[in-house]
């Protein structure tokens, strides 16, 4: 059996983002940090996590996808915009939930799973602090077993420190055990740097999640708060700056898989 398994349940994943520059500047970060893994089937209260409404700890479905608040019909259109039939798939998201009413998701990815366990798609949905989206659609061929090794060429600008012609190499170890979110970067220039998410799971418990706040009250604010602090550092490295460019190629980019004769396609959806 690969990928996730129709039997898992909702999940906390606690864990390390690190994020590794290789070039211009040698620069690393690493954060301790937890993500939450929901199944858009059954998302429902628990203890202190509420679902869309208001409180300590909370998920809005419209905090992602396309911010209709319709996560679950949202990701069943990308996938059949990626030509698989999203019936009897299993949906879940991994991403970091709100503390006390603020969250910042530099990623969110979706794992769409088959009945017999196998990993039909993978969606990775990147968000920067100009608050654009674009969505990675990416299909995963039968029969490939994890870890899944993925690439796209970068559609949107999202740091100034790295240029937008380059390309993302992904390498996912999907939720179970563990988790493993793996990115890689390269442009014309080379590797650029690399980052990643590595967590072990704990049950959804009402226990767990106050444990986790309890470690990681502030985890949300220290995010975008980080993201500028490292900013910061760069700069100061020397390390050069890209102009913002806005997004003009499309919220989604559906890549197919490298058996087909058409490598990749991208849709244009109205912001």
């Amino acid at each position: 059996m690969t990928g996730l398994g129709t039997h898992l349940s909702p999940a906390l994943y606690s864990g390390t983002v690190v994020h590794r520059r290789v070039q211009p500047k040698a620069h690393l970060l690493n954060y301790r940090v937890f993500n939450l893994l929901l199944d858009l089937d059954r998302l429902e209260d628990i203890g202190p996590l509420h679902i869309n409404r208001p409180g300590l700890l909370t998920f809005y479905e419209r905090d992602h996808g396309d911010g209709s608040g319709d996560l679950k019909g949202w990701v069943r259109t990308r996938l059949r915009e990626a030509g698989i039939t999203p019936d009897h798939l299993s949906l879940h998201v991994l991403c970091y939930p709100r503390i006390l009413g603020y969250a910042f998701n530099p990623i969110t990815v979706y794992f769409a799973t088959r009945t017999d366990g196998e990993t039909a798609a993978i969606l990775y949905q990147v968000n920067n602090t100009m608050g654009e989206r674009h969505t990675y659609v990416i299909p995963v061929s039968s029969g490939d077993t994890p870890p899944f090794r993925q690439t796209c060429d970068k559609a949107m600008y999202v740091s100034p420190f790295t240029p937008m012609q380059s390309r993302y190499s992904f390498n996912i170890v999907p939720p179970g055990d563990g988790v493993c979110i793996s990115i890689r970067q390269d442009g014309d220039e080379g590797h650029i740097l690399n980052a990643s998410f590595t967590g072990k799971r704990q049950a959804l418990t009402p226990a767990n999640l106050w444990a986790s706040l309890a470690k990681h009250p502030l985890m949300t604010l220290k995010v975008i708060a980080g993201i500028h602090y490292e900013a910061f550092h760069l700069w100061r490295k020397g390390v050069p700056m890209f102009r913002f460019e806005p997004q003009s190629r499309g919220e989604i980019s559906i890549i197919l898989p490298p058996t087909s004769l058409e490598t990749s396609k991208e849709q244009t959806e109205p912001a």
